[in-house]
Formats: structure tokens, sequence, C-alpha cells
């Protein structure tokens, strides 16, 4: 027997011990969450003196100005805010002239492939129409196009030396 009592108090020992492991966890979870929640609900309610904005900073020291002092740093404060209105009201138009220049940027550039392709249509078949010169042709075409330019009817001035526009006399 006293192996059965020595099996059967084995048994019991953990079965006794058991449940009480498993409740520790079940009453320490909730106590947790309580204690956190209480935590959290405190700091929040006390929140403005862990943070100190510049609101409040704004605040604590006007509260210390005279009433002159207050009523001045007031209008400072809307002439500000009325300037800052002006610069957004003004960069919301700076914006949409550059769009509208982008706008006729482009206009102008679709205009000016339109006006370009034409003549570029009609330069390519009339170059291509003309049989090409030789060089001595081209040379001479281009000289005697020089001498009739250069037919001059009047005096011609020599070295820089003024011409003297005057009366035609004979000579005996």
């Amino acid at each position: 027997m006293d192996l059965i009592d020595q099996a059967a108090a084995s048994d019991l020992r953990p079965l006794l011990h058991g449940p009480s492991r498993r409740i520790l966890p079940v009453l320490v979870l909730p106590l947790v969450l309580v204690g956190s929640c209480a935590a959290g609900a405190w700091l929040w309610a006390n929140l403005e003196e862990f943070v100190e904005t510049p609101e409040a900073q704004g605040i604590a020291s006007t509260m210390s100005l005279s009433l002159e002092d207050r009523a001045s740093l007031f209008e400072i404060n809307w002439a500000q805010q009325k300037t800052d209105d002006e610069i957004a009201v003004l960069n919301s138009r700076i914006n949409a002239m550059r769009d509208d220049l982008k706008g006729i940027l482009d206009q102008i550039t679709m205009l000016t492939s339109r006006i370009d392709s034409p003549q570029s249509l009609r330069a390519v078949p009339s170059a291509a129409s003309e049989a090409p010169l030789s060089p001595a042709r081209a040379i001479s075409s281009v000289a005697s196009k020089r001498l009739g330019r250069s037919k001059s009817r009047g005096p011609v001035p020599v070295r820089g030396a003024p011409v003297i526009a005057g009366s035609k006399t004979a000579e005996p």
C-alpha cells in the first residue's frame, strides 16, 4: 500500500498547486490594465504641465503686460495675419499668371511649328528641283552678279577721300 499511497500523493500535489498558478495571470492582467488606464487618464488631465505649447507661453507672457502693450501686441498679430493672407493671395495670383504664361508659350510654340512646317515643305521641293551647278559655273554666276551690281552712277571715293559733287565743266 505504500506504493499506492505514494502514487496517490504524487498525483495530488500537481493538482493542488496547478490551479493557483493559473489564477495568478487572470488576476494580474486586469490589475495592470486598470492601472495603466488610470495613469493615462491622469496624464491626459495634467498634459499641460508636461508639454508647454507656444500658445500657453504666449498667454503667460501677455498676462504680465499692461493693457496698452496687450493692445499693441494684438494689433501686431492682426497685421501679421493680414500680411500672411495678402501674401497667400499674391502667391496664388503669381501661380495663375505662370500658368497663363505657360499656356501662351505653348500656343506660340504651336503657331511657330505651324508656320515653319509649310515653309520647310516648300523649301525642300524647290531645292530638289534645281539642278546643282558645277563649281566653275557657280563662281562665274556669282562674279556676273557682282559685276552687274557694281556699275556706279556718279563719283566713286578712292581710299576714303571725300567726293566733291559739282557741275562738270568742259576743259579746253
